[in-house]
């Protein structure tokens, strides 16, 4: 619900919301209409804002739609990706593959659990892991404190695929220059 609250606000909507006891609950959203066009796998591929780069990166959301996006663009821009829906199966995946994965993609909430349960879990296994924080809320409260934790960059869902391309790439090579 956060994630979809994040999404709306952030393209200037609105979300309503009525609930009444023993019936359920309907959700009402209202997103401006926009002129735009919409963007070709080749043209994301051909867009200059876009960053390639190598590596690994562990993915880890819950919300199977968002990773599948999130791993198709940077799949494109050239990285090797590993994808988790669930904080027990990131860390098998990372405790398997911690020589090949340079990065995890960590999404601030989890089921059963929280974004800052997986990276005390994460930085037990590594203390030097890169982690950038992703989440449908802001820079404040919860994510802040995540943020503090050591994450080296946030990324904002809805994603900016060109945003999210910089960041990465800065991350992995502040990474590299501190090696």
């Amino acid at each position: 619900m956060a994630s979809a609250y994040g999404i709306i606000r952030n393209h200037g909507g609105v979300i309503n919301a009525e609930s009444y006891p023993g019936q359920g609950s309907t959700f009402n959203i209202y997103l401006p209409a926009s002129e735009k066009s919409l963007s070709s796998k080749q043209d994301m591929l051909t867009n200059r804002d876009l960053i390639p780069g190598k590596g690994g990166i562990l993915l880890l959301d819950d919300e199977p739609e968002v990773m599948a996006v999130a791993a198709d663009l940077l799949k494109m821009l050239g990285y090797t990706i590993y994808q988790s829906e669930t904080a027990d199966e990131a860390v098998a995946i990372y405790t398997e593959n911690r020589r090949r994965i340079d990065l995890v993609i960590l999404d601030m909430i989890l089921r059963g659990t929280s974004g800052a349960r997986v990276l005390t879990t994460l930085r037990e296994l590594n203390p030097c892991i890169k982690v950038i924080l992703s989440s449908g809320y802001g820079m404040q409260g919860e994510v802040q404190k995540v943020m503090e934790m050591g994450c080296m960059g946030f990324i904002q869902k809805p994603y900016n695929f060109a945003d999210m391309s910089a960041i990465v790439h800065r991350v992995l090579n502040a990474a590299a220059d501190s090696n």
